[in-house]
């Protein structure tokens, strides 16, 4: 996905969750336990005003140095407070070219880097509010679209799961052991995940692997970021290496 694109799904993903609807914000979210729709609302715009904060500091500024952003009001005027922190991080990444500098927890980066990371973020968390209204007696969750959600998986993989699981932090069972992830909706959607003593690499394409994993872009994206059991995907060969790997990879 480019940018531009990175933008747009962070667009549509927010305002799905800024259009939940206040009477369900203590509907309790079924696969994060503890938290409800309104916890969500008023953490994934805290999370916003807090990239919103490090863009506009600057390509030099270090990571906390934009301070700690206030937090969203309690209430039904979370949404509100939600949708405007929401035009603020898309007002401030339009402001700038892709490709300009900016901190990220993973090491100077750039402005796309930052579009691309909330964009998977709000998608995550709008199905978590969607999960509690569901849950509540309200719609199934609409689908994030194939192609983000297969970009998610891909951000996912060679960044969160890489910088969660360095050489020591790998599990004994996925020593040495291989991963092949496969969205059977999109193109290019396969991913092969290796265990080893320079910690986890990531090679796209298509490639056998101890244990194979198989589900639409979104299934693999929600399952890898623990919303859905493995059950949910169809899995080939030692379905234990899969299940430790959604286990260990709490990030």
């Amino acid at each position: 996905m480019t940018p531009d694109q990175h933008l747009e799904t962070l667009r549509t993903e927010g305002l799905r969750l800024a259009a939940m609807p206040a009477e369900a914000l203590d509907a309790h979210v079924p696969t994060v336990p503890g938290w409800t729709m309104e916890r969500v609302v008023r953490h994934t715009g805290k999370v916003h005003r807090w990239v919103r904060a490090t863009l506009a500091a600057g390509p030099g500024a270090e990571m906390d140095g934009a301070g700690q952003p206030e937090s969203l009001p309690r209430g039904p005027d979370c949404l509100p407070a939600y949708r405007e922190s929401l035009e603020q991080l898309l007002a401030e990444i339009a402001a700038h070219d892709f490709d300009r500098g900016a901190p990220t927890f993973a090491g100077p980066g750039t402005v796309g880097f930052w579009a691309r990371r909330q964009a998977h973020e709000v998608a995550v968390h709008r199905v978590d509010a969607a999960d509690a209204l569901h849950a509540a007696g309200g719609p199934p969750p609409a689908d994030i679209a194939a192609e983000s959600a297969a970009d998610g998986v891909d951000e996912w993989a060679r960044l969160m799961l890489v910088r969660a699981m360095p050489a020591d932090r790998i599990p004994p069972e996925l020593h040495g052991r291989t991963v092949h992830l496969h969205g059977t909706d999109t193109e290019d959607a396969e991913w092969l995940l290796r265990f080893g003593p320079d910690g986890v690499t990531v090679e796209a394409g298509h490639a056998k692997g101890d244990v194979a994993v198989r589900g639409t872009a979104q299934e693999l994206l929600l399952t890898m970021w623990r919303r859905r059991p493995l059950a949910a995907l169809e899995v080939f060969g030692d379905v234990t290496v899969a299940q430790r790997l959604v286990d260990a990879a709490r990030i």
